[in-house]
């Protein structure tokens, strides 16, 4: 079978995202632009059959000529569709969505509520506001299994595997600012993808902290102190504290 290495090598981002597919079942993609993800997961055998999902007409014809050149086309449909909406419970057992920003992350996952105790696995990688996204997963009866970080092309990105519990956090109790930015997963494992980006956002922060040293006046003086703080919950990450129990 013809696979979708001879029509492009996926980035470390992607491959990370197929990575945390559970194998078997059907595999929905939600903005699948060229369609390469899918293609990847049935020709590896890690899905059984897939949904390449976009709401461009022009992506998703290209991702339909990629099919059809890799031979899949009896096992990967490609449907015109506006995040999830017409995606019916039962016809997926995982839903990627990845490449998007955090708010329209959250809509997506908003406006597909009728989906969240059908599909056993949500593998989100938001391209920004993951405090934001993370807020709303646990929420609203969302448990993480997995996180992992990956750089890549100079960018920092995480993937995230979300399960519906029906419940809001077993252990009953908020994360911390610096938790839901950077993940409790992440943080607790010290993942090193993550603490080269925190020491990156060291040096940067410092460098505004010191700049507003300089400034006068109340808005100044505050946005320090909030900068300060950050600054003070990234070191007890980097240097040994961990800010999760």
């Amino acid at each position: 079978m013809k696979g979708a290495g001879k029509l492009v090598k996926l980035s470390k981002r992607l491959e990370t995202v197929v990575s945390f597919v559970t194998p078997g079942g059907t595999v929905a993609d939600v903005g699948t632009d060229h369609g390469f993800v899918p293609i990847e997961l049935v020709s590896r055998g890690l899905a059984d059959g897939a949904i390449a999902m976009d709401v461009g007409a022009g992506p998703l014809l290209r991702a339909g000529e990629h099919i059809r050149r890799c031979g899949l086309e009896d096992r990967i449909e490609v449907r015109l569709c506006d995040g999830v909406a017409k995606l019916k419970a039962g016809e997926a057992d995982t839903v990627i969505i990845a490449g998007m920003g955090g708010g329209l992350v959250i809509h997506i996952l908003e406006e597909g509520r009728h989906l969240w105790k059908a599909v056993k696995h949500w593998i989100l990688s938001p391209q920004s506001e993951l405090d934001k996204v993370r807020k709303f997963l646990y929420g609203n009866g969302f448990d993480m299994v997995r996180e992992d970080m990956v750089e890549d092309g100079g960018k920092y990105y995480t993937v995230m595997d979300a399960v519906f519990e029906g419940e809001t956090l077993k252990s009953g109790k908020e994360l911390t600012p610096i938790e839901y930015l950077y993940g409790p997963g992440l943080i607790e494992e010290k993942n090193p993808v993550l603490l080269r980006l925190l020491e990156r956002e060291e040096r940067q922060l410092s460098g505004i902290i010191r700049e507003l040293s300089g400034q006068e006046g109340e808005k100044a003086a505050e946005r320090r102190r909030e900068l300060e703080e950050t600054v003070r919950e990234i070191r007890k990450i980097l240097y040994g504290e961990l800010s999760v129990e």
